[in-house]
């Protein structure tokens, strides 16, 4: 299963395009735009998702569900907001299909046509903050820490899985509060939640920033982001947080009465991570044979190989397979015992070596006699013979040591792959010969923000919040900067 891979560092799109397929994890689907999620790649976001649910509930939000479909007046109230989304919104016109006259088919009824349009959701902070009007109206009602895992529809022209699909899978947290001061603090938090997520869970090394106002969420104050490096060299934005300020409360007119009575506008936020997650991780860690999962997000932490002649010896070697198998699963490590006879143990490798099961356990004839089995990581494909007394303790010790290796693995290519720059060409030269995050000077404005990206297709990923004050000079007007911004090209 492993030949066929185009090699990275040749033909990096056509990698991942093939590797999403022979991993089973995704497929385009005959409507133009939208994918097919298969078991094995929504079992990897399930674990996602499950979480991610688990963080955001630790954090006092709770799940509820709004509708998919929003009305075209909602849109209209918050100008940014519907300016941001019109170029991507799918609209629905009529509510009724009938037969065609020459019995072919069916045909749009042309009196079921709606009297005001329905847009399927590109996001749902219009028709969530409809709703928040009717459940605030003091102090006592809030904060609200709602979240709402659903799907959404922005109409894409140029799509790839995962990446970038008209249609896609994601969380979206809507968050009311009194003060202005709460509602940053929840943006916050949230995207500390989302960063340790990342780096926890998926081993993704992230940079924490501020987006400009550019690339700001259309309708928020600020945007808050986590950015990540690929191993082409091009940042992806793997999440985002936005303060919304009071704009959707006066667009919805969404008051409460203070502790003294009076009558305020809500503050708000709203913050997202979508199935984008899934070519992140594709992306950060899976290798020419196909992928590398971190242990925590596995669908399968261990398969189990049986290597036998004849129905005696898998007799014995399941028996010893699956006493394995019980105990690992007591400990919680997911465990696949594959005594599929139809298909020979080099397949068998090769097949979870392309869907990238942290570990693999062989079992033959000369490891019963010897009472050891043979362990293959992997991400580093090292090969250990190990006896099966203690190998509960060594297995477990190895997917702690995998999770951790590809964390420092993808951290050290991060650092290695960021780099400054002083002028406009050396940028360039930067990014045509190396990519990755480059460090330069900008002088805050829109307008060198824009001439900067149409002369190195780069964009400014976002304005570190730990960045240090360093006084320099904008690399292409030459006009004072305070500090650094992070530049690349990007997915």
């Amino acid at each position: 299963m492993g030949k066929g891979l185009k090699k990275r560092e040749e033909d990096f799109s056509s990698w991942y395009n093939e590797l999403v397929s022979k991993a089973d994890l995704a497929e385009h689907s005959d409507v133009r735009g939208c994918m097919i999620i298969k078991p094995y790649g929504f079992a990897i976001w399930e674990n996602m998702k499950a979480e991610l649910d688990r963080m955001f509930k630790e954090t006092g939000h709770q799940n509820a569900y709004f509708p998919l479909f929003i009305p075209k007046s909602y849109l209209s109230k918050e100008a940014d907001h519907v300016e941001g989304f019109a170029k991507e919104c799918a609209v629905v016109t009529h509510y009724r299909l009938k037969n065609s006259e020459d019995g072919k088919g069916v045909v749009v009824d042309p009196d079921a046509k709606l009297e005001e349009e329905l847009i399927v959701r590109p996001t749902s902070e219009t028709i969530i903050w409809n709703s928040y009007k009717n459940w605030i109206q003091s102090y006592r009602d809030l904060p609200i820490l709602i979240n709402q895992w659903a799907n959404v529809v922005r109409w894409e022209m140029r799509t790839r899985l995962f990446l970038r699909t008209s249609e896609f899978l994601w969380q979206e947290g809507h968050t009311a509060h009194a003060t202005k001061l709460e509602a940053i603090d929840e943006t916050e938090k949230m995207l500390g939640i989302y960063a340790q997520f990342a780096e926890e869970f998926m081993a993704m090394p992230v940079l924490k920033g501020l987006k400009t106002e550019n690339e700001r969420f259309a309708g928020a104050l600020e945007t808050y982001c986590i950015e990540s490096l690929m191993q082409d060299g091009k940042a992806l934005q793997a999440g985002t947080s936005h303060f919304l300020g009071q704009n959707f409360a006066k667009a919805f007119d969404v008051t409460f009465a203070d502790s003294n009575g009076k009558s305020q506008h809500v503050w708000a936020t709203s913050w997202g991570v979508s199935t984008r997650l899934m070519g992140a991780l594709i992306m950060t860690h899976s290798d020419d044979l196909g992928l590398v999962l971190p242990p925590k997000l596995a669908p399968i932490h261990v398969a189990i190989v049986p290597i036998y002649k004849g129905e005696e010896q898998l007799i014995e070697i399941s028996k010893v397979a699956n006493e394995i198998s019980t105990k690992l699963k007591q400990r919680n490590i997911k465990v696949k015992f594959d005594d599929d006879d139809k298909r020979k143990p080099g397949w068998k490798f090769a097949e979870y070596e392309m869907k990238g099961v942290p570990l693999r356990i062989a079992i033959g004839p000369r490891d019963l006699e010897n009472g050891t089995v043979e362990l293959a990581r992997r991400d580093t494909l090292e090969k250990l013979s190990v006896n099966r007394l203690g190998l509960e303790d060594k297995i477990e010790s190895l997917l702690q040591e995998i999770q951790d290796n590809l964390f420092d693995k993808a951290k050290l290519f991060t650092n290695e792959n960021t780099r400054k720059a002083d002028s406009i060409e050396g940028l360039i030269k930067i990014l045509d010969e190396k990519g990755g995050f480059v460090l330069a000077h900008w002088d805050g404005t829109k307008e060198t923000e824009l001439k900067i990206k149409d002369k190195t297709k780069a964009t400014i990923r976002c304005v570190l919040l730990d960045a240090d004050n360093e006084i320099g000079k904008c690399i292409y007007s030459g006009k004072p900067s305070e500090k650094r911004v992070v530049f690349a090209r990007a997915y």
